[in-house]
């Protein structure tokens, strides 16, 4: 209320018109989310690599051991995080295929 004049709320300006809600496709979700999955399992076993290289460089290279025992518990832990994002998208995919076959009847492989 501004200036002493009322405004007036249409209902129906906040109305969702049916046809603009567009159904899930779980198919595409399932992909998607197996995808990131794959992606997720890339990067940890990269980082886990790196991490066991940087326990080598230790050895090898004990002049900067302590630059390399750094790197390589910051591998270790992306590739913790990786790998729990990985298990993260599993379940999403579990979950989408689960709904696919609910609200389809059919079971993604």
């Amino acid at each position: 209320m501004t200036g002493g004049k009322h405004h007036h709320h249409h209902h129906q300006h906040h109305r969702h018109v049916q046809e603009d809600i567009k159904p899930i496709d779980y198919a595409r979700e399932v992909k998607h989310h197996k995808h990131n999955e794959h992606l997720a399992e890339l990067g940890a076993i990269a980082a886990g690599a790196f991490a066991v290289h940087e326990k080598h460089m230790i050895k090898k290279d004990p002049t900067c051991a302590h630059t390399h025992k750094i790197e390589e518990e910051i591998a270790a832990t992306i590739a913790v995080a990786a790998g729990g994002y990985a298990l993260h998208e599993h379940h999403e995919v579990k979950e989408a295929r689960k709904h696919m076959k609910y609200h389809h009847g059919h079971h993604f492989v």
